[in-house]
């Protein structure tokens, strides 16, 4: 078991760490893109400026899954790297499906996986929850505009 968890819990680590970089870029890029786009009401830039942070929240968990993948690989659990994938995807999202089973040496670093999952598919949804809020603020306030101009 403590085997399992100092392996496992630098790969966690890693994970934070990638995620908080995947979250900072998804802010960054969205906040300029709203400063860069504020004046334009189109609903084509909203699902844009959507689709993006959804995709990047996406590549981020993506790239995760293909870091514990790797340490499947490395440590002889799968023969290749689909399978190990396959595998790492069934943990991170805490699908559980028990198709394929790790040995009975390194099989506590599944939970580890989608403890790690779960924690950063929460922190994704977090991000994308905020932007579709931010959309809405800023589509109410447009609304509540154009109704106060159009009283005047």
């Amino acid at each position: 078991m403590l085997l399992n968890l100092l392996t496992g819990l630098p790969v966690i680590l890693l994970c934070l760490v990638l995620q908080a970089i995947f979250v900072s870029l998804c802010l960054r890029l969205y906040v300029r893109f709203r400063f860069a786009h504020q004046e334009r009401g189109s609903p084509l830039l909203d699902i844009l400026v959507l689709s993006t942070v959804m995709l990047l929240a996406l590549l981020g968990n993506l790239v995760q899954m293909c870091i514990w993948a790797a340490l499947f690989m490395l440590l002889g659990e799968f023969g290749n790297f689909d399978t190990a994938l396959y595998h790492s995807g069934v943990n991170f999202a805490a699908l559980g499906y028990g198709d394929i089973v790790m040995s009975v040496r390194w099989r506590l670093l599944g939970p580890l996986e989608a403890t790690n999952g779960i924690l950063m598919i929460g922190v994704s949804t977090a991000v994308m929850t905020a932007a579709i809020m931010d959309v809405i603020k800023i589509n109410r306030g447009r609304l509540q505009q154009n109704d106060t101009s159009q009283s005047d």
